[in-house]
């Protein structure tokens, strides 16, 4: 006689094709949570055929368009949608390029756990955040998986940014629920490294001018101590020995240059630029290594346990 186990019961996958909608088109109240993260809703039927199949906890299915090959990857938030429709996120149906009530088939798969996964930021925006690891984890806790290619998009002080997913391991779609996952971010699309200019204590650049603000003071009027000539007694003009001390002698009966003093003297019509003297330092002459906003290593990014 045959016995009553005799035959296993073999798993079968979810395979079925909805109608595909936004998460605006849902009837209620606005569903926020959906667009910040990467789970869609389907109808309550899905769970009851799921709960007869052997599927593997968290739940995660592969959306397919066949009309465009696109394929991309999710998790489930709730069993509320009407039947025969499930509703995505914006961005996910810009990723699949899919149309309000466009088929879309949705299957049950299995991926592996994350280690590593590499983002690039398509806006310059994105360098405003001042801590992008804490953003990120927050962010990434309404995520169940990530596929390599997909444009996800995450929401931090009313501003949505959108991030690509260069890379992910160990293969092109990994689960990011309870896992040490490594990432690294790539420069923003567009961004030009900009070289760093040390500046000094002062706030100038540490460049060096020509012109000694000194020659550029007015000149005293009325009495002036010593401002008189020496003469030889016979007869002749002293002879200068170089430029610079013909330079002197003109700017020694000047006012010295005090920097945050005005101009009392000033006569309308006339403008004076005057500018720092200070020669360079010897760290200023070296030529400045240029601005890398992105170099260094990457951080390890610890993610919760999702609900679903």
């Amino acid at each position: 006689m045959f016995g009553f186990n005799m035959f296993h019961e073999i798993s079968r996958p979810f395979n079925m094709t909805y109608r595909c909608f936004s998460v605006s088109m849902l009837p209620g109240n606005e569903r926020q949570d959906v667009e910040r993260g990467g789970k869609i809703i389907m109808p309550p039927s899905a769970l009851e055929q799921l709960t007869r199949l052997s599927i593997e906890y968290p739940m995660i299915f592969k959306l397919t368009n066949k009309k465009t090959k696109r394929i991309t990857h999710c998790g489930v938030l709730e069993f509320v949608a009407d039947e025969g429709k499930v509703y995505l996120p914006h961005w996910m149906m810009a990723n699949l390029v899919l149309e309000e009530g466009a088929l879309l088939q949705i299957e049950s798969v299995s991926l592996p756990v994350a280690t590593f996964s590499k983002f690039q930021p398509l806006s310059e925006d994105f360098l405003d955040i001042t801590n992008p690891k804490a953003v990120l984890e927050n962010c990434l806790r309404n995520f169940s998986c990530l596929t390599t290619g997909d444009v996800i998009a995450i929401k931090y002080n009313s501003k949505v940014y959108e991030l690509c997913v260069l890379e992910t391991k160990p293969g092109n779609a990994v689960i990011i629920i309870e896992c040490d996952m490594n990432v690294e971010f790539a420069p923003p699309v567009g961004y030009k490294e900009e070289e760093h200019i040390p500046r000094s204590a002062d706030g100038n650049s540490g460049q060096s001018m020509d012109e000694d603000p000194a020659v550029m003071m007015p000149e005293p009027s009325g009495f002036v101590a010593f401002s008189g000539e020496g003469n030889r007694l016979d007869g002749k003009k002293k002879k200068l020995t170089s430029e610079s001390e013909s330079e002197s002698q003109n700017t020694q009966a000047r006012q010295s240059y005090v920097r945050g003093i005005p101009d009392y003297d000033f006569v309308i019509g006339t403008l004076r630029f005057i500018r720092n003297s200070r020669p360079p330092s010897a760290k200023e002459e070296a030529p400045a290594e240029p601005f890398q906003a992105f170099k260094g290593e990457g951080f390890t990014l610890r993610t919760a346990k999702s609900k679903n």
